[in-house]
């Protein structure tokens, strides 16, 4: 890609940071989405140890295991930045979730039940709240600009990105820390998931897969450090890729179910080209929802030949590994298209082997990494409520 693609609301990425199953940080996360996962009904970070983002044990502590996952992923991501040199007042975080504190709350409720109201920690309310991620993020480095919570379900870390992008280009702010955390892997939760049969009974993320019954749940973190291209440049930066532009839509449709035929999809993936001063035709690379249920991948692949055309750019799903993150799904995601760029590799479509023959024709990455020529990039979420997001991610001018 030349600079002279790059439109003039181009926001550049100069961090990244993140929290997954497959790994904890950039590199070690994108050797760990090459490799099959095990199956079973969760993709858990079984050997998180917070201390080493955390001053003491006390601290780490009094913070949710999500808030936890987006403070570790916001430090790698600021490491990777370097010196920012921003006023403090004009730095703002966004970091979406689709559930919160979950994990503090359900134990609680718990303690209540057995143990009395005199039981229930002080530290509830402040460690279950959505906006607890960003306000420690904020907090934790001083950062004084907006600080906000996007909840929209599974495109909760894209919607974020989008909004952090928006208070950028509107001159708001000169950097934003953008993405998405959750960990929502307690008993109730699976109960509920497994109960409305979102849940794979094979234990196997297979997205766009004929023999596809469900996701994998999934939890993590995704943090991006987002500022003004030019201010970036001016720096000195180390400019990671690029964000054009990004839309939100909602499907108003139904609670859990996409619209038939991906109406809002659609609508979703062409706003954001607009946004980004782009065709359909410039985009080579779609990192899909791809959940690995039957309705959103057929919604989904149907919406993506609606705007593109068959075979169209380049589709993949990380969610065969990384499981099904919720609300950070989407931060990962979009780490994820910008490291396939760095290492000029489209990831393959873990668990998917056998393409459904009812879904409409895609070029779906099966079996081993693709090579590229890194180009303009769409990565679509589509959440429970209707809720649609998609950014549009660029190389490195």
């Amino acid at each position: 890609m030349t600079t002279s693609t790059v439109q003039p609301s181009a926001v550049a990425i100069t961090g990244l940071g993140v929290v997954a199953p497959c790994g904890i940080g950039v590199e070690t996360f994108w050797d760990g989405l090459q490799i099959q996962p095990a199956a079973g009904d969760r993709r858990a970070i079984t050997d998180w140890d917070p201390s080493p983002w955390f001053t003491n044990a006390k601290e780490a502590r009094r913070a949710d295991r999500f808030t936890q996952f987006a403070l570790a992923a916001s430090v790698m991501a600021l490491e990777q930045a370097g010196d920012l040199d921003a006023d403090p007042a004009r730095v703002g975080v966004f970091i979406g979730t689709g559930i919160g504190g979950i994990t503090t709350n359900e134990a609680q409720i718990v303690i209540r039940h057995e143990k009395g109201d005199r039981r229930v920690s002080p530290f509830l309310v402040p460690m279950m709240m959505p906006n607890a991620a960003a306000a420690a993020v904020s907090m934790r480095h001083g950062m004084q600009g907006p600080c906000e919570t996007t909840v929209t379900a599974c495109a909760a870390g894209t919607h974020s990105i989008g909004n952090a992008v928006r208070l950028i280009t509107s001159g708001r702010c000169d950097v934003v820390l953008a993405g998405g955390s959750e960990s929502a892997m307690t008993p109730t939760s699976m109960a509920g998931f497994g109960n409305m049969t979102a849940l794979s009974k094979s234990g196997v993320s297979m997205p766009f897969d004929q023999r596809r019954d469900g996701f994998v749940m999934g939890e993590g973190a995704g943090v991006l450090v987002l500022e003004d291209l030019n201010r970036a440049k001016a720096r000195g930066a180390n400019i990671l890729g690029l964000v054009l532009g990004s839309a939100s839509t909602a499907d108003a449709h139904h609670i859990t179910a996409p619209a038939p035929g991906g109406g809002g999809a659609v609508r979703c993936m062409e706003l954001a080209l607009a946004d980004a001063g782009l065709s359909a035709a410039d985009i080579v690379h779609v990192n899909a929802h791809g959940t690995s249920t039957p309705l959103n991948d057929a919604a989904e692949a149907e919406a993506l030949t609606k705007v593109f055309g068959a075979p169209g750019p380049i589709v993949t799903s990380t969610k065969g590994v990384t499981g099904h993150a919720l609300g950070a799904a989407g931060a990962l995601e979009a780490v994820a298209v910008v490291l396939a760029m760095q290492h000029q590799l489209v990831p393959a479509t873990i668990g998917l082997e056998q393409i459904d023959p009812e879904l409409p024709d895609i070029d779906l990455v099966v079996g081993e990494p693709r090579p590229w020529t890194p180009g303009p990039s769409l990565s679509n979420s589509f959440g429970f409520g209707g809720h649609n997001g998609t950014i549009v991610l660029a190389p490195a001018p």
